[in-house]
């Protein structure tokens, strides 16, 4: 039964009830020191009874999510939640084995947490399904460790903004260490992030790659690439012909309309290339899954988590990236914060710009930055508002600030506030001239 969007642990699942033996292999290294072991760990039932009862939080239940949960129960973690926003497609089948046909168009959280509390007994998981933004502090404050299994960088953007956010050094109870994990195709990657201890995610932002974007120019007058024709199609064409229908790329006629319409253009201009594939790729941006590297990422993610719940050992400082497409690989370092993070540092960030650049290309630069991943920048100087993406009455009375020169609306030494709709966060930057 569903309750305010949280989803009630099914009658039969037994909850807090071990099989006899059932963590005798996990007890091993709670039972004893060894070479390894870090040096606050003092073997014992206390350590056992903190790994059973603390509460952990899986934020994602997709390809990653699936696996942490089934590994987290296996581990000896009891009190597990889930939060997802997404239901069951067909297309998740292969790799989120926690699913079956029979569960398609049901919530993720709530199938992957009956699934789990079935085949697992004494473990209870609690799902959630909704947004992570439909959740405050007082929620997240709850749980010992989080582990994220997102696919999206702003919902990681977000939750690492909340984690932070929430510690007060006064308070030891209020750090929350994050474990977050993500793959893409043969590659992947394990982080422990301890605010303010770390380098949080904030802080390595511009290690993740941007979606690409190509210039409207370039797709409209000179394509040269066959993601050039799929965009004229899906940007330009599609709101052309099909003004009141949204484009569906979950739907395989929007799909074939658009396939058909950039190999025409393809033609046009001699570019090889286009195919459905490709063209269902370039308007999803989707990111291809491998099952294998979701099993060893999200392996990583519960050792650490495991590690931290009862101190067996040293947890990794901090990064962990795995390649398996030539050969197998990992390599783990340790990230560096940077002191002018705006989540975990002073927030304030040198930027060199052209005096005679216009409000519009500065705004550009700043989209192109990796370390900040602007996509709908609002910016303020002190005392007045330079260009505001919204309200629309705001946009408005700011627009014609975007061909002005940046020594006319901003001085040496002056303070830029950013905003933007997709970040938890609001950028400061302080302006030197080239």
């Amino acid at each position: 039964m569903e309750t305010d969007g949280e989803i009630d642990a099914p009658e039969s699942a037994t909850v807090f009830e071990d099989i006899p033996g059932q963590y005798t292999h996990i007890y091993k290294y709670l039972e004893r020191t060894g070479p390894f072991t870090d040096p606050s760990f003092e073997p014992g039932n206390e350590r056992k009874e903190f790994l059973h009862t603390c509460k952990v939080l899986v934020i994602g239940a997709g390809g990653l999510g699936c696996e942490l949960l089934k590994d987290l129960a296996l581990m000896g973690f009891k009190d597990i939640h889930v939060i997802d926003m997404d239901t069951i497609d067909i297309s998740n089948l292969n790799r989120q084995f926690l699913f079956r046909p029979a569960d398609v168009g049901r919530p993720k959280a709530t199938v992957a947490a009956e699934f789990v509390m079935k085949r697992i007994p004494g473990v209870k998981v609690t799902p959630f399904y909704g947004r992570i933004q439909d959740k405050d502090e007082s929620y997240y404050s709850e749980f010992s460790i989080i582990i994220c299994g997102l696919d999206s960088v702003e919902a990681r953007r977000w939750m690492n903004a909340t984690v932070v956010g929430m510690l007060d050094e006064e308070d030891p109870s209020t750090l929350k260490p994050m474990i977050d994990g993500g793959t893409e195709g043969f590659k992947g990657q394990s982080r422990v992030i301890l605010p303010t201890m770390t380098a949080c995610y904030e802080c390595s932002l511009d290690m993740h790659t941007q979606r690409q974007a190509f210039p409207i120019c370039t797709i409209a007058n000179t394509p040269r690439l066959p993601e050039h024709c799929i965009e004229w199609a899906s940007v330009i064409m599609w709101p052309k012909e099909w003004p009141d229908t949204k484009l569906d790329g979950d739907d395989p006629e929007h799909i074939q309309w658009l396939f058909n319409m950039a190999s025409k253009r393809a033609a046009e201009f001699k570019i090889q290339g286009v195919t459905w594939s490709l063209t269902q790729g370039v308007v999803k941006n989707i990111i291809p899954a491998i099952a294998s590297t979701n099993a060893v990422v999200a392996a990583s993610c519960a050792l650490e988590a495991f590690k931290l719940a009862t101190s067996c050992a040293p947890t990794m400082s901090n990064y962990m990236m795995y390649v398996g497409d030539d050969g197998i690989y990992t390599y783990t370092f340790e990230l560096q914060r940077k002191p002018e993070c705006p989540v975990c540092g002073s927030g304030l960030q040198k930027v060199q710009v052209r005096r005679d650049y216009t409000l519009e290309d500065f705004i550009d630069t700043l989209k192109e930055r990796k370390e900040i991943q602007l996509k709908r920048p609002s910016l303020m100087a002190p005392g007045r508002s330079l260009y505001m993406t919204h309200p629309p009455d705001l946009e408005e009375r700011t627009r014609d600030n975007l061909v002005k020169r940046m020594d006319e609306l901003v001085e040496e030494g002056n303070e830029i506030t950013v905003t933007d709709p997709g970040l938890p966060i609001t950028l400061r930057l302080l302006i030197e001239w080239e």
